[in-house]
């Protein structure tokens, strides 16, 4: 069994805000597979099954993404190397996606928490980029990481969005 995981922010106040680029992808493949997720959290997340592979969008906030991200890896005993966090990254380029089989947090304190969690940053991650620095200089990190998209930036999502989802199957097969 794999476990994909998207890292955000629950709440529709959220939507399409660059912290929610991970629910973002998860919710693109979902619908991309004529697939839908469990209305009701389970072990700290939302989920939906596709074959052998579990997808969950934690429900605690992006700090604290890891204690679903162990719960699940716990439960269905999965391995580090057959969990894949997608997750935002703000010092990236916009459109740009990032694999990595292992590495460190950085600054994403979703990540963080995962790693913590965890007790290793030794698992798969997919970051996409977000990085607008004239926006990010002119209303600060923290305001810039709950910040939507802007309308140049939301046009180019279902291209990106796409790739992601090859992406996603690269890494199930």
């Amino acid at each position: 069994m794999k476990l994909v995981v998207g890292l955000g922010n629950p709440g529709n106040e959220y939507n399409f805000t660059r912290h929610n680029f991970g629910f973002l992808a998860l919710d693109f493949y979902l619908k991309r597979n004529n697939a839908t997720w469990a209305e009701k959290p389970r072990l700290g997340a939302i989920s939906c099954k596709i074959g052998d592979v579990l997808f969950i969008k934690p429900q605690d906030f992006y700090n604290l993404s890891g204690q679903a991200v162990a719960a699940y890896a716990r439960y269905y005993k999965i391995p580090l190397s057959d969990i894949l966090v997608i997750c935002d990254n703000f010092d990236l380029e916009f459109g740009k996606i990032r694999y990595r089989s292992s590495g460190v947090a950085g600054g994403n304190n979703g990540l963080k928490s995962v790693d913590k969690e965890l007790g290793t940053p030794d698992y798969p991650r997919l970051r996409l980029g977000t990085e607008n620095t004239e926006l990010k200089n002119k209303i600060g990190a923290v305001d810039f990481v709950l910040s939507k998209f802007t309308p140049e930036e939301k046009a180019k999502l279902p291209d990106i969005l796409s790739e992601v989802c090859d992406k996603i199957d690269e890494f199930i097969a």
